[in-house]
């Protein structure tokens, strides 16, 4: 029999409903594997096994009298340590928290997965505040990936990437300010979606401001349309919050992509030093999408790289997160950290209006954009997952804090709906991301585009040692 840690939440719940399985023998399973990978991985920084197990047999008593509660009942997840979670100390990847005191609120996220029967396993990694695309800090050192350990996991999601593509648990949330689920999902070769800007509600909001997203991380793209059903549901601590949306995303998920239009821009007419793997892999990925039916056009969307936009706004952020921060927390920050709230001290009140209307122009542009095109493609990532450093490796600048995601950010000022899904290997046996972008609101129709790939081309698993 499969070893269920390598299951995914569509195939687990099909067995506790045969009866061929429990919640209690999954999670049991996913800890042998935590307990195994962990160590050299470093996906988890908070586990409470006692506490995972006496949820997994709450819900196993459930499902043996035929009561699930919830969709997601017994299945192992896992929440990134940027969410509250009742009990738990939520470190943000950081020395300056202060991890005796109160934590008795779930974050939305949290509180809807505990709802629909979730057994949470624990909190993963990232990187200070989530400030980077690597997934290293002072506190929790570095996080490595499970097809490589000398590689980076990317950031900041990366623990709940790794975990989730390692079989750590087979479904994780991540959150997204510049490419945070996207990246670390396309090196660790896993499904991550970025949804539509408010459509997962968030609590306490982003100090990173409107371009921050919440999503799912999964091993398949009918597993995140369960937990998009879940995650979506209202919560009136999200201001920002859309409201409510009554669809079922695994309602049509299989429909299949001909006659849609898509627009496929391999460098979005800006990025000069994509990789020839990632190149050649997206090339033929987009092949599939054609032979699958849809209308394909090679164009790009015509705008210019945004990376001084992305960078100016999450560097004011930074500032904003320091300043909260006594002499002491500050001693004992990340020096990446510190490095971007030094290129945001100097922005002005005029620069950050500059910098808004700018993004607000690129957003314009979009819109206008997408009524040509229901979809737009590109690849996920420029280069492969690099090797994996300690936090402060090499002086921050814009470049090589974001350069080489040239594919990501966008959509986060756009606050577009976007997956990534994988599409091959690199010549040295590397995950290949293909990124699949929607219409503002159009969450379902990037689900059910990955789906249409994902048929062709299965999301394969890493070998473990």
């Amino acid at each position: 029999m499969t070893d269920l840690a390598d299951c995914t939440a569509t195939t687990l719940l099909a067995l506790y409903r045969s009866g061929q399985a429990s919640p209690t023998e999954a999670t049991k399973a996913v800890l042998a594997r935590i307990e195994r990978l962990n160590p050299a991985l470093n996906a988890f920084c908070h586990l409470a096994p006692e506490e995972t197990l006496a949820t997994a047999a709450a819900s196993t008593d459930r499902w043996h009298r035929g009561e699930p509660c919830g969709p997601l009942d017994g299945v192992p997840a896992s929440v990134k340590d940027l969410l509250l979670a009742k009990g738990w100390p939520t470190m943000r990847g950081s020395r300056t928290v202060d991890p005796s005191q109160a934590w008795d609120v779930d974050a939305p996220a949290t509180a809807r997965l505990r709802e629909a029967g979730a057994v949470i396993l624990g909190k993963t990694t990232t990187p200070e505040f989530g400030c980077k695309g690597e997934t290293n800090s002072p506190l929790t050192g570095i996080t490595r990936n499970p097809w490589n350990t000398a590689k980076t996991t990317g950031g900041s999601s990366g623990g709940t990437a790794a975990a989730v593509a390692s079989g750590m648990g087979p479904i994780g949330i991540g959150t997204d300010g510049a490419g945070s689920v996207r990246i670390p999902a396309a090196f660790c070769g896993n499904f991550g979606l970025k949804p539509s800007f408010g459509r997962v509600p968030a609590y306490p909001l982003s100090p990173f401001g409107t371009v921050a997203h919440l999503g799912p991380h999964t091993m398949s793209v009918a597993d995140a349309a369960l937990m998009m059903n879940v995650l979506k549901q209202p919560d009136a601590r999200d201001w920002t919050s859309l409201p409510y949306d009554p669809a079922d995303y695994t309602i049509g998920l299989n429909d299949g992509i001909r006659g849609l239009r898509i627009a496929w821009s391999p460098t979005l007419g800006y990025a000069r030093n994509v990789h020839p793997d990632i190149a050649a892999a997206c090339e033929k990925a987009v092949g599939v999408l054609a032979s699958l039916g849809a209308r394909v056009e090679a164009v790009d969307p015509g705008f210019e790289d945004p990376l001084e936009i992305t960078a100016g706004l999450w560097f004011v952020g930074a500032v904003a997160i320091w300043e909260t921060l006594t002499p002491a927390q500050q001693a004992v920050a990340d020096p990446d950290f510190v490095a971007e709230v030094a290129l945001g001290k100097p922005l002005s009140a005029q620069d950050i209006m500059r910098l808004t209307m700018r993004r607000i122009a690129l957003g314009t542009h979009m819109r206008q954009f997408m009524q040509r095109y229901d979809l737009l493609v590109t690849p996920s990532v420029a280069v492969p997952a690099f090797d994996a450093k300690p936090a402060g490796h090499q002086a921050l600048t814009p470049e090589n804090m974001l350069g080489w995601t040239p594919f990501s950010y966008p959509f986060n000022l756009t606050q577009q709906p976007a997956c990534t899904i994988p599409c091959g290997l690199t010549t040295d046996g590397l995950p290949i991301g293909l990124q699949i972008v929607g219409p503002m609101f159009g969450d379902a129709m990037v689900l059910r585009a990955a789906r249409a790939f994902e048929a062709i081309c299965p999301i394969p698993r890493p070998t473990l040692g």
